[in-house]
């Protein structure tokens, strides 16, 4: 068995051991983001190279290209390296152009709203 050493550890927990590897990073708002990580800095401030934002909505989902991005780092929730010899998404999910995925986005918030304002008007119905 061998034993790591603190230079080892240290990398392995750094985002140095993420230079130059396509990654996925996940932000506070639920965005999801994809691209290659160019540099970072003590405060996990990250600089994504061919970063695009992937937007997902039921079945359907679209990469929407950023290009150079800087994320600064307070915003940053996880940060997984992605396998690029695998498939990235189930093949059930289908593609669609950045149009469609804002009108599906955009009906996914309004049913959500509706729903909200629904269980509002309810509210008085609750006989705990």
């Amino acid at each position: 068995m061998s034993w790591a050493s603190p230079e080892d550890i240290y990398l392995s927990t750094s985002l140095a051991s993420y230079l130059d590897k396509k990654l996925l990073v996940l932000l506070r708002d639920g965005r999801k983001l994809l691209g290659t990580l160019r540099s970072f800095d003590q405060f996990a401030n990250a600089v994504l190279e061919g970063a695009c934002e992937r937007v997902i909505v039921g079945e359907i989902y679209c990469d929407i290209p950023l290009g150079l991005y800087i994320i600064r780092g307070e915003n940053v929730v996880l940060i997984g390296e992605l396998d690029v010899d695998k498939e990235e998404l189930p093949s059930h999910m289908t593609r669609v152009p950045e149009a469609e995925i804002r009108r599906a986005q955009k009906a996914e918030r309004e049913a959500t709203d509706l729903k909200g304002t629904m269980r509002k008007r309810m509210e008085f119905l609750d006989m705990d």
